[in-house]
């Protein structure tokens, strides 16, 4: 069973119900929002498509609703929907995957190496968010980063105070985007649109035998 749980806004109850048709997002009001998405969260197909190969339970409240939602699903299928006392926010708890496709369970590798899979998408998410607190827990190990870090911080609880040691900083730099190099001189407007780049790299003595350890965000 995976289970991922949030304290931000939560979804109200039709919109918790409306989440799980296909193609549903609440990311997006126009265009434009394809260029700016801040959010972390579930797009489009993921939310029905993991619905339709586990047992899913969604437990959610908005802020500003006095009860909140409790919506099962089962292969697919609702089998249950009704209110809750939750606090604000959101939970997802996904349970016996791929039951019922038990040819496509098959391709699951074992339980840790699917584990490192799952810590390995949570560590480049807290890395590229220091501003927010990601909490890991398996029955193996648990990772913490700081609520509201910054990068150092974060990448001290990821990788320990040795790897940090043996980082230096990449100054950050600035510069307008452009299409082409031979794209026309940049009007005012498009001046603004700059693009940042800042990092760390690692002391070159300190090899390794894969390029596992890049990360770019």
């Amino acid at each position: 069973m995976i289970r991922v749980i949030d304290d931000g806004t939560g979804m109200a109850h039709d919109d918790a119900l409306l989440a799980f048709e296909r193609h549903a997002t609440s990311k997006l009001r126009t265009a434009d929002d394809l260029l700016s998405i801040a959010t972390l969260g579930f797009r489009g197909e993921a939310l029905p498509s993991i619905a339709a190969v586990s047992r899913l339970l969604l437990q959610t409240r908005a802020a500003e609703e006095e009860d909140g939602s409790r919506i099962e699903f089962a292969g697919g299928k609702l089998v249950n929907v009704k209110p809750e006392g939750l606090p604000a926010g959101t939970t997802i708890s996904v349970a016996d995957l791929f039951y019922c496709v038990p040819a496509r369970r098959n391709f699951l590798k074992s339980e840790t190496t699917e584990l490192g899979h799952i810590a390995s998408l949570v560590t480049h998410y807290a890395l590229a968010h220091p501003d927010k607190q990601f909490i890991l827990k398996t029955p193996t190990q648990e990772i913490i980063t700081p609520r509201r870090g910054d990068h150092g911080r974060a990448r001290l609880s990821l990788f320990g105070r040795q790897a940090l040691e043996d980082l230096f900083e990449i100054l950050p730099v600035r510069s307008p985007m452009r299409a082409a190099i031979t794209e026309a001189e940049l009007t005012t407007e498009n001046a603004l649109q700059n693009l940042s780049c800042a990092g760390s790299h690692r002391d070159p003595t300190c090899s390794a035998a894969t390029a596992t350890g890049f990360t770019f965000s």
